[in-house]
């Protein structure tokens, strides 16, 4: 099945706020290759989604940006599913 990526930003927001953390979606015209998200979780966790349409792929700027955030000690994450949603909110709140 294939989820938008729109789609996809609303479920990840939506699982973030229900998890009790914050899901900013990032804007910049300054500067390529962000990620479209910043999600925030109690206890001053902080990571990086890049959300994708199912089967798209990242562009190179994207993935060197990534690259760069986590040089920096950032964790980046790219999904395209529903399920890696529903996973990677999992890793950050099952042990809070």
């Amino acid at each position: 099945m294939i989820e938008s990526e729109k789609a996809l930003e609303k479920k990840l927001q939506a699982g973030t706020k229900k998890a009790g953390g914050i899901c900013l979606k990032l804007l910049s015209k300054h500067f390529t290759g962000l990620p479209d998200r910043v999600c925030l979780f109690p206890g001053g966790v902080i990571f990086f989604v890049e959300v994708k349409t199912t089967k798209k792929k990242p562009t190179k700027i994207q993935l060197y940006v990534h690259g760069q955030l986590k040089k920096l000690g950032f964790a980046v994450y790219i999904v395209d599913t529903s399920n890696q949603i529903k996973e990677l909110i999992k890793k950050y709140t099952e042990n809070a």
